[in-house]
């Protein structure tokens, strides 16, 4: 080998370094909103930092984000402590004045409000990955676009948005050079449990609050479940590497509330998991009517707040928030504003509460927000007028849980302003649309109680009754057979009253049968199977939705279920 073979090899390695090691590289800087512009050009972008020790050929990597993938990059050597802008190809012209840049084909759409972005080596392997969002700028000029997005410490590069913060350089970022809000923010918290969610009986993910380490995610013995359930696979899921899945054996039960608790799991700074470190799941099932009960409105906030509205669950069974829509009604009186009130899956378990906002930070500056995990927030609610209007709560069906028009006079008299001041309801078990089963929260209480019991809750005396319907699957056809459902009532002393609303699998109401029909102490009624038009009803699935109370508040609900079939011709 002569001494000019020798120097060309010297010369070649660092070209041909290449790396496969997760956190080598990072996305430090992302432009997802580039209008109005503030001094940079006006096209989407993001930055890499190389934060090894070695050169990395950056060649057939690729950039992706929630929905789609870049093409390959080109060959590129990206120096340890260096940079490199990289854009689409209509932006490198403006784009390279700032520094080393570089375009790859398919560049991904950046979301404004935020968005998943990957990225990943030659070998499919992802270095970095970052779940960016609009609140991270955590300043409102900022966030309504011009300015970049920037990682605090590099070196800390798994801590989520407490890394990152609105550009503080006056061209609206710092593309090619160090981010204006360089500085040392040391993670030293180890990751939480956020929740746990099922994909089928055996399957369950666990959910972490940042990335952690792959290998002890995966380790099964770092997990223990209750009720006798045994986990036989684990894998740290990408390209975040926050979440578990972990099969199980034997299969789930319905309706069983299982806890989850993960030990020694570590993020990527080898910080351990502390005492948050236990989710519920179960398997959840679809809401029907009165599963789910809107339990507390605010509609007329503080003039630097925000609207919010409180549901409860009342019943045994489990809940996926993704499956549940928000909404209100529109001149027209039909649906409107829908609203999905969770993007992935998030579970209400019996018990809980939990609430919608557009502002989780503003609620705890007007409330005592006493579990903060309980609060959702929404970039937008439906319209909830300050005078009157309309709640609704739908499953994943667009049938209704529960609705409540509501009204300013709802509100207890003696309120002078009733700004901040949420309506409660009394009894949860009560009917929504009913005045009366309302009440303006308590000032003791902070005129709100997000996510808690109400201040004016009272549970209803309850009355020694009962409501039976036979048959439960009947056919209004009149060939003699089943032609009505008979709603059969027993109660243990005189003086009660009832009312029987007929709901379709909907949550819409589709009869009245009765109204204010004075009980002896046992007694009937039959229902034919048509609405208050007189019109036959579909076969399908109905709600019997009873009421018995008497004038010294005594009351009692009661909700059956019934069939409407039809015979095979």
């Amino acid at each position: 080998m002569n001494g000019r073979t020798a120097i060309q090899l010297i010369v070649l390695i660092p070209s041909l370094a290449f790396s496969q090691n997760r956190y080598d590289v990072v996305i430090d800087e992302i432009m997802a909103d580039p209008s109005p512009q503030v001094g940079l050009p006006a096209n989407e972008w993001i930055e890499l930092r190389n934060i090894s020790s070695l050169p990395v050929n950056l060649q057939g990597w690729r950039l992706g984000d929630a929905t789609s993938q870049s093409g390959s990059f080109p060959g590129f050597t990206l120096q340890p402590d260096s940079f490199v802008i990289v854009c689409t190809g209509s932006a490198i012209a403006a784009m390279s004045v700032f520094g080393p840049t570089i375009s790859i084909p398919s560049f991904p759409s950046l979301d404004n409000d935020g968005d998943q972005l990957f990225l990943k080596a030659a070998n499919g392997i992802t270095i970095h990955a970052v779940a960016y969002s609009s609140k991270w700028f955590r300043n409102e000029l900022k966030k309504d676009g011009g300015w970049t997005l920037e990682m605090i410490d590099t070196r800390s590069p798994c801590s989520g948005g407490s890394n990152w913060a609105a550009s503080n350089d006056s061209q609206g970022g710092t593309p090619g050079k160090k981010n204006s809000v360089d500085a040392i923010n040391d993670d030293r918290t180890g990751p939480t449990l956020r929740y746990a969610y099922t994909t089928d009986s055996t399957t369950i993910i666990a959910v972490f609050d940042e990335p952690i380490d792959s290998l002890k995610g995966a380790t099964i013995g770092n997990y223990f479940i209750d009720g006798g359930i045994s986990i036989t696979t684990g894998a740290t899921l990408a390209p975040l590497f926050n979440s578990v899945r972990l099969t199980v054996n034997p299969p789930l039960a319905a309706n069983t509330v299982y806890a989850v608790t993960a030990n020694n799991v570590t993020d990527c700074k080898s910080n351990a998991i502390g005492s948050a470190n236990k989710a519920r799941v179960g398997l959840p099932v679809e809401a029907s009517r009165s599963d789910l009960v809107i339990n507390e409105i605010l509609f007329n906030p503080k003039s630097n707040g925000y609207d919010y509205v409180e549901f409860y669950n009342p019943v045994n069974k489990i809940f996926n928030a993704s499956r549940l829509y928000a909404a209100n009604r529109n001149g027209s009186n039909a649906i409107s504003s829908i609203k999905q009130i969770f993007p992935t899956p998030l579970y209400i378990f019996p018990g809980d509460y939990f609430l919608i906002t557009e502002d989780a930070a503003n609620l705890e500056l007007n409330y005592l927000v006493k579990n903060p995990d309980a609060v959702i927030e929404l970039s937008a609610l439906p319209s909830y007028p300050d005078d009157e209007g309309d709640v609704l709560l739908l499953n994943g069906q667009g049938g209704i849980i529960d609705e409540v028009k509501y009204k300013d006079d709802w509100h207890f008299k003696l309120i002078d302003n009733a700004e901040g001041v949420s309506l409660e309801k009394i009894d949860p078990a009560g009917p929504s649309q009913n005045a009366d089963n309302w009440h303006s929260a308590a000032s003791t209480a902070g005129f709100g109680t997000p996510g808690y019991q109400n201040s004016q809750y009272r549970q209803t005396q309850l009355i020694n009754a009962t409501i039976e319907i036979t048959p439960k699957i009947f056919s209004p056809d009149n060939d003699g057979h089943d032609d009505v459902a008979t709603i059969q009532y027993k109660i243990t002393e005189p003086g009660y009253v009832a009312d029987i609303t007929i709901f379709d699998a909907q949550g819409g109401p589709v009869r009245y049968l009765v109204k204010n029909s004075i009980l002896g102490l046992s007694g009937e009624w039959n229902w034919d199977g048509l609405d208050d038009k007189g019109n036959k009803l579909p076969i399908g699935t109905y709600i019997v939705y009873s009421e018995i109370f008497n004038l010294q508040g005594k009351k009692q609900y009661f909700k059956n279920t019934l069939v409407i079939a039809r015979r095979l011709r």
